[in-house]
């Protein structure tokens, strides 16, 4: 019997260790692809980085701010109009901040463009109804006559200079002058166009903003300052921006700043409308 059990054991153990090495190799396998503790130590890892990832409301709002921008200038067609992006997200910029400061009227949702940086042959003035979404007017507009030949490059906001002045203008009342009917303008930028209503800085039509004039001489005639207009459009741009609304003159000057590009403003106050 002793013999017997002797054998028995033998066999029994050579039958584990065949076990042992069939089923040793996939435990260790398994083992290896399912580690105990790197799982909770890259989960941690993986979860920081998310967190990281994820952008801050301030980010969201301003991603939102750039596409609804670059939204309504795509569907106002303004890049076929020439005037372009960097121009009008300016101008709306402080329109914007304008508005938050109630500065602009209720009753009228329009932002006028003049954009100096470009030749006085093209039309570099617009009128955008953002409340409906359209361009109102599309028209040539004249600069100050020692602002330029065809080109504005010099500006200022002193008496007597003759020169455009550039900014935001809120715009005002009319009245009859000795270029017919013209509109004031306020300027709010303080250094660049503060002295726009001491300066008669306003909008009014002239004969040689025009078409025809151009033709005969290759540019258009010049103001002492003002935003002159073509005779022929000048009622209707008074009808439509007068009382309050903003205007945006832009130009090639580097040393132009003003406290209206505040784009935190502006994206608060666009949430606002947008809310």
């Amino acid at each position: 019997m002793e013999k017997t059990s002797v054998v028995y054991r033998q066999r029994f153990k050579r039958r584990a260790r065949r076990v042992a090495r069939r089923v040793l190799p996939f435990m260790a396998s398994l083992f290896m692809a399912t580690p105990l503790a790197s799982p909770v130590i890259n989960s941690k890892v993986k979860a920081a980085s998310t967190e990281a990832k994820l952008p801050t409301n301030k980010e969201l709002q301003v991603a939102f701010y750039n596409q609804r921008t670059h939204g309504l200038y795509q569907e106002l067609g303004l890049e076929s109009q020439g005037l372009s992006f960097n121009v009008f997200e300016k101008a709306l910029t402080g329109y914007l901040n304008l508005q938050s400061e109630g500065r602009l009227s209720n009753d009228k949702q329009l932002l006028t463009v003049v954009d100096f940086s470009l030749p006085s042959t093209v039309k570099r003035l617009w009128v955008i109804d953002l409340a409906n979404k359209q361009v109102k007017f599309n028209t040539l507009v004249a600069h100050g006559h020692n602002s330029g030949e065809n080109e504005a490059t010099a500006f200022s906001n002193k008496n007597e200079s003759n020169m455009s002045s550039l900014g935001f203008y809120v715009t005002q009342d009319e009245y009859v002058g000795k270029h017919g009917r013209s509109l004031k303008l306020d300027g709010v930028d303080e250094g660049f166009n503060t002295n726009a209503l001491e300066r008669s800085v306003v909008m009014h039509g002239a004969d040689y903003v025009s078409e025809d004039f151009i033709k005969q001489n290759g540019r258009l005639g010049r103001s002492l300052g003002c935003p002159a207009l073509p005779m022929d459009q000048k009622d209707e741009i008074i009808d439509a921006v007068n009382g309050g609304t903003c205007l945006f003159l832009n130009g090639a000057d580097e040393t132009y700043s003003s406290k209206y590009l505040n784009e935190d403003v502006a994206i608060n106050a666009f949430l606002a409308n947008n809310s």
